[in-house]
């Protein structure tokens, strides 16, 4: 089992670190200049524009930012945005609290439905009720986020439901329950347009590994021994299929928190997706690593979390 985790802990490392120099080099490779971009003044002179450059570190060779960045990162120090003039640290940490307000419901609700339809739906194999949760959770997989999301926006405008931004502006709260209130109103629309998107996937990959675990050897002895329908999915079947669903579900972290990025852009929600939307806009390169940064780090521990977690509820794993 160690052996298993250091290798898996050793593969996570390299991985994180080739996201380190590409999310450099490709953030670099984006048109126009941050000087520029971030002042569109026409009053600035060329010296004056030098000394930005030299501010930011922008004047340098690409190597020595290269090996700044990367001595940066390892130490912590994320570097100071080109739009707020704040430290990168303090630019994301508000928008990372924000999304995992989002992400967290919108999560457990995709993983707790899709996983009930999915078990249902194999349960129920060659029904009407199978073909319908298919067929819903096909569509739902296939749908753009955005689109889904201008969607509800149009259906909720003459409902009252805010349809953007995390608060209502203007507006003074008496107490902590009505910040929280209005905070969780203008939640539901994305919360709802992120759980649709993503729950059809976990829908599909529990219903077909339910009928894989159906054709097992020990599924039909034990069915043939005269155990109930009921007693044979609870005990046995869906205890089994759940073994590579969680090994899924981590991996799919990676499509929802994309799915996010998009959701906080059509609603507005102040998150890492409108932060970084507004940062490539901005050619806010420290922001912009910072962010990617800290998506790659959360899907890759979540890959291997998922990795040990599967490999000491299923020891073949570690031999394989």
């Amino acid at each position: 089992m160690g052996r298993y985790v250091a290798k898996r802990a050793a593969t996570s490392l390299i991985t994180f670190v080739a996201t380190v120099v590409l999310t450099f080099i490709l953030f670099r490779l984006l048109p126009g200049d941050p000087i520029t971009l971030l002042f569109r003044s026409p009053l600035l002179t060329p010296s004056e524009i030098n000394a930005l450059n030299a501010q930011f570190g922008l004047n340098k060779p690409l190597y020595v930012q290269f090996l700044i960045y990367i001595k940066n990162v390892f130490e912590g120090n994320w570097g100071i945005s080109f739009y707020y003039r704040a430290p990168v640290s303090q630019v994301l940490f508000p928008a990372m609290l924000n999304s995992v307000i989002l992400l967290l419901p919108s999560t457990i609700l995709a993983v707790v439905i899709g996983v009930g339809l999915g078990i249902l739906a194999g349960w129920k194999r060659n029904t009407m009720t199978d073909v319908g949760i298919l067929s819903f959770s096909l569509v739902l997989y296939a749908l753009p986020t955005f689109w889904l999301g201008i969607l509800l926006i149009m259906l909720a405008i003459k409902t009252g439901i805010p349809v953007s931004g995390m608060v209502s502006i203007g507006v003074t709260f008496s107490n902590p329950w009505q910040y929280i209130i209005n905070v969780l109103k203008h939640l539901f629309l994305p919360m709802i347009t992120l759980t649709l998107v993503t729950l059809g996937q976990f829908s599909i990959i529990m219903r077909n590994t339910i009928l894989n675990e159906l054709t097992e050897d020990y599924a039909l002895a034990v069915y043939s021994k005269g155990m109930s329908d009921r007693r044979l999915l609870i005990k046995h079947i869906v205890p089994n299929a759940l073994l590579p669903t969680i090994t899924i579900i981590a991996i799919s972290i990676g499509t929802v928190v994309a799915g996010a990025v998009l959701t906080e852009t059509v609603f507005s929600w102040p998150g890492v997706g409108t932060l970084i939307y507004d940062s490539i806009a901005r050619r806010d390169y420290p922001v912009l690593q910072g962010a990617f940064l800290i998506i790659a780090l959360v899907v890759i521990l979540s890959n291997f979390v998922a990795d040990v977690i599967y490999a000491f509820l299923d020891p073949r794993v570690k031999y394989s």
